[in-house]
């Protein structure tokens, strides 16, 4: 059974994969944060600090196996 990850309950390295990507990464981010309930999370990534945020998902997805969850609302 492979490990689950924080994209859509996909493998891990499927997630990279997709974290690699910008902008699959920008609308997979936000999807996620809606489907965990956090849609100010969700807006505040949808309108600001896209590479940022994108960087710092991308690090901590490959170092710690999942994305960084700022705002907790």
């Amino acid at each position: 059974m492979a490990n689950k990850s924080d994209y859509f309950g996909l493998s891990w390295i499927v997630s990279v994969i997709l974290a690699i990507i910008p902008v699959t990464a920008w609308i997979c981010g936000v999807i996620t944060r809606i489907q965990d309930g956090k849609i100010v999370a969700a807006i505040v990534r949808l309108f600001t600090g896209f590479w940022i945020v994108w960087l710092i998902d991308l690090i901590l997805m490959i170092v710690s196996k999942h994305i960084l969850r700022l705002l907790p609302i």
